[in-house]
């Protein structure tokens, strides 16, 4: 099966739109082979504002409307305690979420992202997927991660080289608790180091200071700029670690 045989068997559906490269990608391929695909972005205190604005723009760039879902997703006490099931009770609670909103609009398929990379024994959120009975276009058309990006740079996407991003949640040591004045700290850091010029770096939260992890090259990079990255830093977390092992 293809996206077009997809689409041609399911050519209504609601789509879990996170904004991402993959996301992104079959939502392009969706409006371009004419099917109606409703994308919904879900809103939580695990996503920074630049994932919402990716969004918007894709969509924008598209044409296509977008429906931001709101969820108090630490009300949900498995995740605010921040378990090793963490992961299937926020994916759980957020399609839940999606997945009741988008019926009322009309919409009886959910889909999602998920492409053909993806390892279902590593990632425990596929469980809520399959127990709310959510399709994964890309990965049933065998469509990996390498080729969603080179089809969404030849599509002229933006987010085909965008890295992929774990939800803040991931920045905290499982067994502490989530907060949102942790959360929202973490993703002020983050920003704050995306404006010197880092990418696809991680700041994790380690007994109360910022444990920052950096790939390949960046390490030597941020060692160099050292003064720089703790003043960037300093008015979110203290003390300031740099993880030597790349991220």
């Amino acid at each position: 099966m293809d996206l077009q045989n997809f689409f041609a068997q399911e050519p209504k559906a609601a789509l879990g739109f996170s904004g991402g490269t993959d996301s992104a990608y079959l939502l392009y391929e969706a409006h371009r082979l004419g099917a109606q695909v409703q994308p919904y972005y879900v809103k939580t205190a695990f996503q920074p504002a630049f994932e919402l604005r990716d969004a918007q723009r894709l969509c924008k760039q598209l044409g296509i409307g977008l429906k931001i879902i709101e969820v108090d997703i630490l009300s949900v006490k498995p995740v605010q305690a921040n378990l090793p099931d963490r992961c299937y009770h926020c994916k759980a609670a957020l399609f839940g979420a999606l997945q009741a909103q988008a019926a009322a609009d009309g919409y009886t398929l959910l889909i999602d992202g998920t492409n053909a990379s993806d390892d279902a024994g590593d990632r425990p959120g596929m469980r809520a997927l399959r127990e709310l009975s959510v399709r994964s276009p890309l990965r049933e058309c065998g469509i990996t991660k390498s080729q969603v990006r080179q089809l969404s740079r030849e599509a002229g996407l933006f987010t085909w080289d965008k890295p992929a991003y774990a939800c803040l949640a991931t920045r905290v040591p499982t067994g502490q608790a989530l907060e949102p004045q942790v959360l929202k700290q973490v993703e002020q850091a983050e920003e704050a180091l995306s404006t010197l010029g880092f990418t696809d770096f991680r700041v994790r939260v380690f007994h109360g200071a910022a444990r920052l992890q950096f790939p390949g090259g960046q390490v030597e990079e941020a060692l160099r700029r050292r003064e720089e990255v703790q003043k960037a830093i300093k008015p979110y977390f203290q003390p300031v670690l740099l993880d030597m092992q790349e991220r």
